[in-house]
């Protein structure tokens, strides 16, 4: 935009502040004609006007760069569908804005105006078409303990993070969102129940390996509740209870149990239910490189939020505690540290070892 047009939109401002209300509405009816063959009362001429400035002190606040006035325009009347007719702009300019308005700032990830829009347009679509879709909704596990401890400089570090781990996890067709402090949202058009919850399981690993860069103190970590159309409702607010719903009994659910070992039961103790939740990976190719100088391999019997259980011949070389890095199909290499839990014979030859995260 030039410095004599930028001037004149400055100029047109300031000068409509000055009139009456009557008289402004009046001018602005046939502006927005002139401008953007726009035929709306005087009266609703004033009010988008009003909507406009607004809009323009938003985004001169927002500290995203200067802002022209006559960018804001079009921005506004893009947003309220009046915009008919092309209206050159700045290109960048316009971007700029329409990233930022769109863009959490931290994060780099859409904003919550965006969940709620892409929601409603994805919601349409897999009616009509009848797809599923698949929610996830995510928040950070004692994220609270983290800003306490470290301050809010390394809790933007840990959301941050979350943003790391989703574009390494998600679809190119997913949509990826922060919607509020330490919450997070992931849409999966076309996708059912079960690819859903392997998704949020893969987000979950993949933040655990990400977030060891911070060395933190606290085991932080991504809780997540997942809700599918139509089996979990066909309404927006309702699907978005049902996942938040079932995030909240993931945060707080609760086992008290007994562990059978050799050695008799240990005492049974309340922990996470998440840790007891196994995944079965016998008979497939995961496993861990737990000596990586002798390449010593253990293939990998199941895994847990809480550890995994390998298959060994003799646990007694594994040391307390090692690193190790698991290897499990269709998910990146992740790095840990292992400590050993319990041994159990099984009927097979060889010995079940089972190891907590540390």
């Amino acid at each position: 935009m030039s410095a004599a047009e930028e001037s004149f939109f400055d100029l047109l401002g300031e000068t409509l502040q000055s009139l009456d209300r009557g008289i402004r509405g009046q001018f602005l009816s046939r502006f927005f004609k002139a401008f953007a063959t726009i035929e709306i009362s005087e009266g609703e001429s004033a009010a988008l006007w009003d909507r406009i400035l607004a809009r323009h002190r938003e985004l001169t606040d927002s500290g995203i760069g200067p802002v022209s006035l006559k960018t804001t325009m079009v921005d506004v009347l893009q947003g309220q569908n009046l915009l008919q007719v092309p209206v050159v702009v700045e290109y960048r300019e316009l971007r700029k804005l329409q990233v930022s308005a769109g863009t959490d700032a931290l994060t780099g990830l859409y904003n919550r105006r965006l969940f709620e829009e892409y929601f409603e347009k994805e919601l349409s679509r897999a009616k009509r078409s009848g797809w599923q879709l698949a929610l996830v909704i995510m928040d950070l596990h004692r994220f609270k303990e983290v800003n306490d401890r470290y301050g809010h400089q390394k809790g933007d570090q840990a959301l941050r993070l979350v943003a790391a781990a989703a574009r390494d996890t998600v679809r190119s067709s997913d949509f990826s969102f922060r919607i509020g402090g330490d919450e997070f949202a992931v849409l999966l058009a076309q996708c059912d129940r079960e690819r859903c919850a392997a998704l949020g399981r893969r987000l979950r690993v993949r933040y655990e390996s990400v977030v060891q860069e911070l060395h933190l103190d606290v085991p932080l970590t991504l809780d997540y509740g997942i809700a599918v159309l139509p089996d979990d409702g066909d309404q927006l607010d309702g699907l978005i209870r049902v996942a938040d719903r079932r995030l909240y009994e993931m945060k707080n659910a609760v086992r008290e149990d007994a562990l059978m070992t050799p050695a008799g039961p240990i005492k049974a103790v309340a922990v996470d239910k998440r840790k007891w939740e196994r995944i079965s990976l016998s008979g497939t190719s995961a496993h861990v490189v737990w000596n990586e100088q002798a390449r010593a391999i253990a293939p990998i019997i199941d895994v847990s939020y809480g550890g995994v259980a390998l298959m060994v011949e003799n646990p007694d070389i594994f040391p307390t505690e090692f690193p190790a890095v698991l290897h499990v199909p269709t998910q990146f290499p992740v790095k840990v540290v292992l400590r050993k839990a319990y041994t159990l014979l099984t009927v097979r030859s060889g010995t079940r070892l089972g190891c907590a995260f540390v």
